[in-house]
């Protein structure tokens, strides 16, 4: 017997459309099961980053407003974070850990973005040049700073610096034994180790600024340094502030470099920097409860940067 429908619909008369939520659950479950691949990556993913990023963070958290004694542990509240503020090598920490990041700032990441630029120009060689300055990224840190501390940074004549020095007869310099020289001889090795991955990423965002835009600027009569400053800045600006927070965060974790170069703190506490104190309290003073305090404020200074950062880009994004 054939079935009659109303006119205007496919359904035959009597049957009952599904409800809307019915629908939206029966979607749902279809888009999980055309990506269960994905699913499943993007777990994995979660579980390593709940594992050996969120629960240490936590954890951390959590033992700052503790205290553990002989194996028993107890809620001190704020004690710890008042214990470290009132340490003088507090202050000095983040007064080295701050001078540190604008000295980063002013060279590390100024630099690479030159460099870039001048990588562009280039039409021949261009690979060559690429691999030269990404080259030093390859080496281990370690390997890198014991480098410039035996061989560059020598308080003799024998080392490579004080070597120049000599023979363009200016005074030479004991670098890591002078706490006036200790931060800008760490700033100039961490540049030198790092500054190739921000170099290619620069380099990147150049290539995609369109040719026209220079060529407009050159036939109204700019130079090189008004070319830069009025069509390559606005079209990287993204980019120079996104690389400006990363070395914010990088360089505020500053630890690698005083613990080779400088032996950890340095000529007079020159070189003790935040992450290098959370390491002392940790593991020479046995006061763990302390260090995750001090990460703590560190971990807030840093969210504190990121906020601002997020804050003054969402219009330009």
């Amino acid at each position: 017997m054939a079935i009659t429908t109303v006119p205007g619909t496919t359904r035959p008369p009597g049957r009952r459309e599904p409800y809307p939520s019915t629908r939206r659950r029966a979607g749902l479950g279809r888009k999980v099961r055309d990506n269960l691949t994905g699913h499943t990556f993007l777990i994995g993913a979660v579980v390593c980053f709940a594992v050996f990023s969120w629960y240490p963070m936590v954890r951390g958290i959590v033992m700052s407003f503790q205290r553990t004694r002989r194996g028993e542990t107890t809620w001190v509240g704020w004690d710890n974070y008042t214990r470290i503020i009132d340490d003088p090598s507090f202050w000095t920490a983040w007064k080295n850990t701050f001078y540190f990041t604008v000295l980063a700032l002013v060279l590390g990441y100024l630099v690479p973005f030159f460099v870039a630029i001048l990588l562009n120009e280039f039409r021949h060689a261009r690979a060559y040049l690429r691999i030269l300055v990404y080259l030093p990224v390859m080496l281990p840190p370690a390997s890198a700073l014991f480098l410039f501390k035996f061989y560059a940074y020598d308080p003799s004549e024998a080392g490579l610096f004080n070597a120049v020095l000599a023979a363009l007869h200016l005074p030479t310099s004991e670098w890591m034994q002078s706490p006036g020289m200790t931060m800008p001889a760490m700033v100039l090795a961490s540049t030198w180790m790092n500054m190739g991955s921000a170099v290619l990423i620069y380099l990147a965002a150049l290539q995609n600024i369109p040719g026209e835009l220079y060529e407009a600027a050159e036939l109204d009569g700019a130079g090189i340094w008004r070319r830069i400053l009025h069509v390559t800045v606005p079209q990287t600006r993204l980019i120079l502030a996104l690389l400006a927070m990363l070395q914010i965060v990088a360089t505020m974790q500053l630890f690698i470099e005083p613990l080779i170069l400088a032996n950890g703190a340095g000529t007079g506490d020159s070189a003790t920097s935040v992450a290098y104190l959370i390491y002392q309290h940790g593991f020479f003073q046995n006061d763990l409860n302390g260090a995750a305090a001090l990460g703590v404020i560190m971990l807030v200074v840093l969210a504190g940067f990121s906020a601002v950062y997020v804050r003054l880009t969402a219009k330009q994004d």
